[in-house]
């Protein structure tokens, strides 16, 4: 059995950012209440994870050589 590979044509911090935007759009029409907050703390971690990634992968992090 083989894996199916998907090359990414978008880099991880803009598909989480294009992610937490969409999210907030559609949490946006939403009324007030369950659905909704649950949009809005997916967009949050969403951004969370953006975030930390760029942490992760910033110069400053490289380890001595």
């Amino acid at each position: 059995m083989q894996r199916r590979r998907f090359k990414q044509t978008q880099s991880l911090e803009e598909r989480l950012s294009e992610q937490a935007k969409r999210l907030r759009s559609e949490a946006k029409l939403l009324p007030p209440g369950a659905a909704r907050d649950e949009m809005i703390r997916k967009a949050r971690q969403a951004e969370t994870a953006s975030h930390m990634n760029e942490w992760l992968t910033s110069p400053g992090l490289r380890p001595p050589q």
